[in-house]
């Protein structure tokens, strides 16, 4: 026999109307689906159920798979819970035919109204005290026959019992059933789909951690926060295996293929298609929005109605034009799960022909026909598989773009079809491959020009893919000494200035980069590479702001080309790079959210590289935790995708290195630093410094902090003697939050040398610490925090700290450990600085907290409600607080601390 409560109810073991246990509700459902997204519906339940409210109770109306039923069984258990007594009952389409067929089991059968009602009441009440209330729960309540819901209208209205029902939107009701809510007996609640931050959380709470970002994305837009579509979504994937756990992070990678089951349901939903109605959902199963008009030519304009009145389309204004779309993402889901190759075939060339009338005014037609050609019944057209290759590349569908240019290739295509094949394949990091295409295409040039063009997707792919920036070099030396026209050789000069930032190589960087931007016909790519010379040689060299000229030029260049998978991302990174080195904190946060924003819907790489810069400038601003959440899901990206080997998913791992250890995950932090060290890149030269910072920090949270200083010093002599400026600075004030007193005269002779707030700020937490000045150290950690970086800013506020305490300054010293603590939440960290902190400071975690929203001004009640205590317990804190501290109530503990 079933375990469903309505299985319970419908059943033949008796005729009473049996409780549900809650140890059952607690294993089968609460377990595997917590409840998420709903506090504000229970809150009201809640109210509804209680004794004190009076209510008659609830309507909770609703689509199909929203939660109705959830929210009900909630509503049982916390009923139970208050000693309620409670009955369920659930209406079927079955039961439906037989008049009071819903409350036969509770003696419903035979005689006048009043007498069933009676009888009805007396069974569910089963003999339980008198005293206690009844609480009656029907689910479904759309499909009760007319008696049953005239009898449900005269339990509520005469008050026997709190009600709940559920019913689904856009059923008919019986007419009783509706005048519950019409009638202003019961409130109508309406139980909505979750939205995307709460299938967010859903989805973490069910799979018991992180879940990519796109992929949380791309299931509530599949299920529309349907619970019960997202329920059938996730167990299919995971049975596939296409929802699986990749470095810590769920990540979902392939398309979905819709189980049985959801195909069932989304199929019920859908009803019978019949004739046209069929033909028009298929065509927007294929491929949607269409236009109206497209639309009806191809099939019928009343067929399109039809299917809107069905609910299984609609239309929406697009400027002037009306635009179809199925009413639901599964909706096509389960038609193309169902279509036969040669239907989808058809149906895919009918569309590409009738795309290819409307004369291709839209920018995405193209891209659109040809994805529609290349899998249909038509002739391929390698002009246009190559174009829309080009468009796929450029919105970072690497995937797609292979796809497409290949199939140009096969049908002939020109130079440009296979040298997009080789970029792409480079870009996918299939650098083997990529090389083998363009090998071959260099045996075909014929004019320096095309030359030019080969040797520099060559020499790319052999520096970042394969790893040998010496071979690199040789190529584009070879391809120099072959070409005569001049005119094309600052695309190759753009090549030398990106080696040369990225082999540290900083002076030759920006001579080269600044020599090709002198060309006003120079290719968007190569203007690009020219202005990653120049920003990022600059930059390290601490002369940020003489770049800035050249940046509007690049992101012209980068947002023509579409701002394609690597290099518009590249420019960012290296800016971002500058921005850091300088301490312009805010505006590369700025930058990197810019990028992130713009391409959080993309798709490869382009959507990884802007996380992982959310993942960069979070710890720059010293938010340790958000910092990890982003990394880690690029690494796991970058390991699933195969795209992390040209370099990304090192720099991914080397911040991720630096916040794990911040944040005292030291054996993780010392596994991605092993990880890290495998994956070294010999043309990542311009990094090394960061990856020796990671090593310090590393050792510097182990408790090594005399080896991490050590570390982070050498790293800085390099730096100093390659004229590298402002990574030096960024050494020695590493050097100064792990405590080294004797580099406070070299940041003092950097400080004017290096554009930016960074180096003076550094020079001034050094002299101040060098100097043992408690006052210093806290104008330094205020200077810190107002350029953004809150970790430093909280590193001098603890070395304040120990500065007053050396030298009796006990209230000042107080006060200094409560804005390092006040720095620190917000960042996550534990650096050494910070873990001083407990020494200076002899609270507790829980006195720490207390105190310190006493002294923002909250009453011991306040605290309390905020901290689900109660008002003794703090009470007992700020006393023991006091003593600890030697002050005698609430307003000294606030003046001690504060310094006053």
């Amino acid at each position: 026999m079933s375990d469903h409560p309505a299985s319970r109810f419908h059943g033949t073991e008796g005729t009473s109307f049996p409780a549900l246990k809650a140890d059952w509700y607690g294993q089968r459902v609460r377990g595997v689906w917590p409840l998420t997204g709903r506090a504000d519906e229970m809150a009201y339940i809640s109210r509804v159920i209680s004794p004190a409210f009076r209510s008659g109770g609830v309507v909770l109306a609703g689509a199909a798979g929203v939660g109705k039923t959830r929210l009900a069984r909630e509503a049982l258990a916390e009923a139970r819970e208050r000693g309620m007594i409670v009955r369920w009952a659930t209406a079927t389409a079955s039961a439906g035919k037989v008049p009071l067929g819903a409350f036969a089991p509770l003696g419903a059968a035979g005689g006048d109204l009043t007498n069933v009602i009676r009888r009805v009441v007396d069974t569910a009440a089963d003999g339980e005290s008198a005293d206690r209330d009844l609480v009656v729960i029907i689910d479904d309540a759309h499909l009760l026959d007319e008696i049953s819901a005239s009898l449900l209208y005269q339990v509520v209205s005469r008050q026997l019992a709190t009600v709940i029902v559920t019913i689904r939107t856009g059923e008919p009701a019986p007419d009783a059933v509706t005048a519950l809510w019409k009638d202003g007996y019961l409130d109508r609640l309406e139980v909505l789909p979750l939205a995307e931050k709460e299938t967010v959380l859903l989805l973490e709470a069910v799979l018991a951690g992180p879940v990519d970002s796109a992929a949380a994305r791309q299931m509530w837009s599949l299920a529309q926060g349907n619970t019960l579509y997202l329920w059938q979504l996730v167990a299919g994937e995971r049975e596939a295996r296409r929802l699986r756990e990749v470095r810590g992070v769920w990540r979902w990678h392939g398309k979905p293929r819709l189980s049985p089951g959801l195909i069932e349901l989304v199929r019920a939903r859908m009803g019978d298609l019949p004739g046209l109605i069929r033909e028009t959902v298929d065509l927007l199963a294929v491929e949607e929005p269409l236009g109206l008009a497209l639309l009806g030519g191809l099939t019928d304009a009343r067929a399109v109605e039809e299917a809107e009145e069905r609910g299984l389309a609609t239309v929406e204004a697009d400027g002037r034009r009306l635009l179809v779309r199925l009413a639901h993402p599964l909706y096509g889901e389960a038609r193309r799960s169902s279509m036969g190759l040669l239907r989808a075939r058809r149906l895919r060339g009918r569309l590409a022909v009738a795309l290819a009338g409307t004369g291709a005014r839209r920018a995405d037609d193209v891209l659109r026909r040809a994805v529609l050609a290349v899998d249909s019944d038509l002739e391929p057209d390698p002009h246009l598989l190559t174009a829309a290759a080009r468009s796929a590349s450029s919105l970072g569908d690497l995937q797609l773009a292979e796809k497409l240019a290949r199939a140009a290739v096969n049908a002939g295509g020109t130079f440009d079809s296979r040298l997009l094949l080789g970029y792409t394949l480079g870009w996918l990091d299939r650098g083997v491959e990529s090389d083998r295409e363009l090998a071959i295409l260099g045996e075909l040039v014929q004019d320096d020009t095309e030359r030019v063009l080969v040797t520099f997707a060559r020499a790319g792919n052999f520096y970042w893919n394969l790893h040998q920036p010496d071979k690199a070099e040789a190529v584009l030396d070879e391809a120099d000494r072959a070409i005569a026209d001049n005119s094309a050789r600052p695309v190759l000069t753009s090549m030398r200035a990106a080696f040369h930032v990225w082999l540290g190589r900083p002076h030759e960087a920006v001579r080269h980069g600044l020599d090709a931007l002198t060309y006003q016909d120079l290719p968007d790519e190569s203007l690009i590479l020219a202005s990653w010379g120049v920003v990022a040689g600059l930059g390290v060299l601490g002369r940020i702001d003489e770049a800035r000229p050249v940046l509007p030029r690049g992101y012209a260049a980068a947002g023509r080309l579409g701002d394609g998978p690597i290099l518009g991302m590249g420019l960012r990174d290296l800016h971002i790079l500058g921005l850091r080195l300088a301490g312009f904190l805010h505006e590369a946060e700025t930058v990197a959210r810019a990028y992130h924003d713009e391409h959080r819907d993309s798709l490869g790489p382009s959507y990884l590289m802007g996380i992982a810069l959310m993942g960069h400038t979070a710890l720059l601003r010293g938010q340790v935790e958000t910092s990890i959440r982003w990394l880690r899901e690029a690494h796991a990206g970058f390991t699933e995708s195969g795209s992390g080997s040209g370099g990304w998913e090192l720099r991914c791992l080397m911040s991720l290195t630096q916040a794990l250890a911040i944040s005292g995950e030291t054996a993780a932090a010392r596994q991605a630093l092993a990880d890290m060290e495998a994956q070294w890149h010999p043309g990542f030269v311009l990094y090394e410094p960061d990856m020796t910072l990671a090593k310090a920090w590393v050792a510097a949270v182990e408790g090594a902090t005399s080896e991490a200083i050590r570390i982070v010093r050498t790293a800085a002599t390099a730096a100093g003697d390659a004229g590298l400026f402002a990574w030096e600075v960024l050494a020695l004030h590493t050097a100064v939050r792990f405590g080294d007193r004797s580099v406070a005269a070299r940041l003092s002779s950097l400080a004017p040398r290096v554009h930016g707030p960074g180096a003076p700020a550094a020079a001034m937490h050094a002299a101040a610490l060098a100097a043992d000045d408690g006052d210093a150290l806290r104008a330094a950690s205020v200077r810190l925090e107002e350029a953004g970086d809150r970790l430093s800013a909280a590193d001098a506020a603890a070395q304040a700290a120990a500065a007053y305490s050396r030298h009796g300054h006990r209230g000042a010293a107080h006060a200094a450990v409560t804005r390092a603590v006040q720095l620190a939440p917000s960042s996550g960290g534990r650096t050494p600085a910070l873990a001083a902190v407990d020494r200076t400071l002899p609270l507790t975690a829980r006195e720490r907290e207390i105190v310190t929203l006493a002294i923002h001004g909250l009453s011991n009640l306040a605290i309390a409600n905020r901290l689900f205590i109660s008002v003794r317990t703090v009470e007992g804190h700020l006393y023991r607080a006091s003593a600890k501290l030697g002050a005698s109530g609430r307003a000294e503990l606030a003046a001690l601390l504060s310094g006053d």
